[in-house]
């Protein structure tokens, strides 16, 4: 079985985190999601507005998500590829480069992200859209 492993906050669910799902999904035959926790965002200075919980919850319905794992820092990549076996790591092309240090351990793929939509679009159009 080919593993295949990415990691996001995947807050506000969108299309294009749809599509990166599936493509992830079609490198292999079982896909992980590393959701990062809502301590992990903090550290970060990111909100989400789902709590961990929930965004899990949410992950967890999609068809393409096999299994979801919690991010807890940015130092376990390693530790997760080897744990879980993973034969390809996933990320969007926003990340290039940055994980380049885990071809070490698995094939690296960075994705084209889906243009037209992320989740920083929607918080700014809402925010927007509530301030006219």
């Amino acid at each position: 079985m080919r593993k295949v492993l990415t990691y996001g906050t995947f807050d506000l669910l969108h299309y294009g985190h749809i599509n990166l799902l599936r493509r992830a999904k079609k490198l292999g035959d079982y896909l992980i999601v590393g959701l990062s926790t809502d301590e992990f965002n903090a550290i970060k200075h990111k909100e989400a507005y789902h709590s961990y919980e929930n965004r899990k919850l949410i992950l967890e319905a999609i068809r393409y998500v096999d299994e979801v794992i919690p991010e807890k820092d940015w130092n376990q990549k390693i530790s997760d590829v080897q744990h879980n076996d993973v034969d390809v790591f996933v990320m969007g092309d926003d990340w290039k480069g940055k994980f380049d240090f885990l071809k070490d351990y698995c094939e690296v793929v960075y994705l084209p992200r889906t243009v037209g939509i992320s989740t920083t679009k929607i918080k700014h159009d809402l925010f927007t859209i509530n301030n006219e």
